[in-house]
Formats: C-alpha cells, structure tokens, sequence
C-alpha cells in the first residue's frame, strides 16, 4: 500500500507541474491584458473564492456578505450553478429547483427569498448584464466561486483557505489540491482562514500571519462555523424536532453528506452522547435510487431508543427533492444549518464587516 501510495505521488508530482505552467500562463494572459481580458462593471462586485479544490465554506461566507451588505444595498448573488443540468443564464425564482440551478444557489435562494436576485451563468460577464437587465436596481453582484474566473474584474476578492489544510501547506493539482499556486493569494483584497476551533491559541494566529505574508493593503481574518438547531427536512412529515443536547447512550443517528469535507460537521455531532455513523458521498452529489436505498439499508442497521437521519443543509437540498426518498424515514430527517462568525479583531484593527464595507466604498481603512 505504501509503495503504491509513493508511486502515485512519484506520477502525480509532474502533472501538477505541468498543471501549474498552464496556470501561470493564462494569469500572464489576463495580467498583460493579451487575448485574456477583464471586464470591469460601474458597480462593485464581490467575489467570494478560494485556490482549492472544496471544502472551505464558501457558501456559508456568501450568506454572511449576502446578510451583511442587503439592507443597504440591492444585491445580486451569480453561481456557475455546478452540476445543474441548465445551461447558460437562469434567473432562480419560486418554480426553481436544486437541479435547474444546482444545490447552493438553491439554498441561497431559499434563504433569502426575493430580497435578493439569485442567478447562475457560466460566462460571469454575460450573467451580470442580463441581471442588470432584468433589475436596474441592482447596486451590487457577489460572484460565488469564481476567483479563477478573471473575465470580471472585481472590487473585491475575497479569498478563503481551511485552517486544517492552509494553502501553504498544499500542491498544486493532482499532486495537491490547488486550483493555482498559494501566491495567488495575492490578487485578494481579503483572506479569510475559515473552520477555525473555538479555542485557537494566539501563536496559530501568528502562525497563520507570517505563513501567508501578505501584502499590507491585504487584509486577513478568521472565522468559524455556528451550528444551528436541527430542522426538518421534510417540514410538512415533522412531528417533532429533537434537541442534539438531550441524546443519550441509547440514540442513534445517521450522518448523510455529500460535501467536500465533511470532518468538521461529523466532529460536532459526535460531540453529542448518540451513537453515530456515517455514509459519506462525493461533493455535489445527485442522489440516485441506489444512494436512498444505501441510506434505507444503514438506517435500518441503526439499534436504539430513538433513530435519526442527520445531514447538512446542502444535501437537505437535494433530500428534499428526490423522489426516492422513503416517506417512512421523512418525520426521521433533520439538517444542520451553519452559519459564520468572525473572530473579533486585536486592538483598534477594523472586523470583517467593516474592512469589506470600506473597501467597496473605496474608503481608507486607518
């Protein structure tokens, strides 16, 4: 095992460095302004992105921009829409589903409803005109996930990287899971270490600070999640909705994800005195007839007082709408939701909100 392990890591080490020459090569293209151009809008856009491949938590950090910037703003939030079975432009509206628009631009949307125009498009450029099209109103676009995609230019890029896999201590890929190399990181207006514990120690701060050496106009900060209280996925089967705190010995639960990394959600549950086990699937996953039956069958192997099905609010997405769901399990499944914090700053530094408040309105932030 050893040796196969040493094997591929032996193969996959100058594909990743042929990967990181085409990289460079595009970024050069769009920095000289040859063949590859940006397209810069009158009105501020936001990316929220990361350099990696899943797993940093950017549709929480989207939310928490979308709630902190739409009381005073008229927002657009833009998603490629990744693994939708659409192609091109698609306005989310009440007759949507996960597979028109893909699961999280589902549950931005659900979230906030009309309050906020939610769409996807491939071509980022053409997605902002058409929102403006249908809505002049609009005073801000918040891209999700598209850092790599340079053809807009943003007023603000955001970019995340997970405390437990920072991305100065990964490879490009195949050998590692960078999308572009870590000095990439310098094109952000603001970094943000996403998953942090609770009980961070100051030098995993400095740590984190002198590792990443940004630049002084670049801003960093960290967050963590806040797990909610659980909900039903099927609302209208709910009888009851239990409390994780009041599990005892005799409970059971069964973990349902489809996300790119599901540790930090699996660790909290396990916090708790239930039994716990898992069935794990593939990020953005669609679920089929042979998943539910998979989900059916562990179910059914669970032992206890009480037995429940547990997942996270993107698969609850996905869950809620398939058709092969048991309705006997349906009064059974709960999410998670998770939301952000931000860890407050040192000193007179400014927070999260205000560093990206300034740096929209072009203000000075000392």
């Amino acid at each position: 095992m050893a040796r196969n392990v040493i094997l591929s890591k032996v193969l996959l080490w100058p594909l990743s460095k042929l990967f990181g020459l085409g990289v460079a090569f595009r970024n050069y293209l769009f920095e000289r302004k040859l063949l590859l151009k940006q397209t810069e809008f009158d009105i501020p856009v936001i990316v929220v992105g990361n350099i990696a491949v899943g797993g940093t938590g950017k549709t929480p950090h989207v939310e928490y921009v979308t709630s902190l910037l739409r009381e005073n703003h008229h927002l657009a939030v833009l998603s490629r829409g990744y693994r939708r079975k659409t192609k091109g432009f698609v306005l989310a509206s009440g007759r949507s589903k996960p597979d028109d628009i893909g699961d999280e631009p589902f549950q931005i949307f659900q979230k906030f409803g009309s309050d906020v125009r939610v769409a996807v498009c491939e071509k980022r450029v053409e997605g902002i005109n058409k929102l403006r099209e249908i809505d002049k109103d609009i005073d801000i676009v918040v891209l999700d996930d598209a850092f790599q995609h340079r053809y807009v230019k943003p007023k603000v890029a955001i970019v995340l990287t997970e405390y437990s896999r920072p991305a100065f201590t990964d490879s490009l890929m195949p050998y590692g899971r960078l999308r572009e190399p870590a000095s990439a990181i310098s094109r952000a207006d603001i970094v943000v270490v996403t998953k942090c514990p609770v009980n961070m120690k100051p030098m995993e701060y400095r740590i984190f600070k002198e590792s990443l050496n940004l630049f002084p106009y670049q801003k960093l900060f960290f967050s963590r999640y806040v797990y909610g209280h659980l909900v039903p996925v099927f609302p209208e089967r709910a009888t009851s909705i239990p409390y994780p705190e009041w599990f005892t010995e005799k409970d059971s639960v069964l973990i349902v994800t489809g996300i790119a990394n599901p540790r930090p959600f699996v660790r909290h549950i396990r916090r708790y005195k239930a039994k716990v086990r898992l069935i794990r699937f593939h990020d953005h996953v669609n679920f089929t007839a042979a998943d539910i039956d998979a989900i059916r069958r562990k179910f059914a192997g669970l032992t206890g007082s009480h037995r429940y099905i547990i997942t996270t609010e993107k698969d609850a997405v996905k869950l809620s709408h398939s058709p092969y769901f048991p309705p006997e399990l349906q009064n059974k499944t709960f999410y998670l939701p998770v939301s952000v914090e931000f860890v407050p700053p040192v000193g007179d530094e400014p927070g999260f909100d205000d560093a990206l408040k300034k740096s929209i309105n072009n203000t000075n932030l000392y």
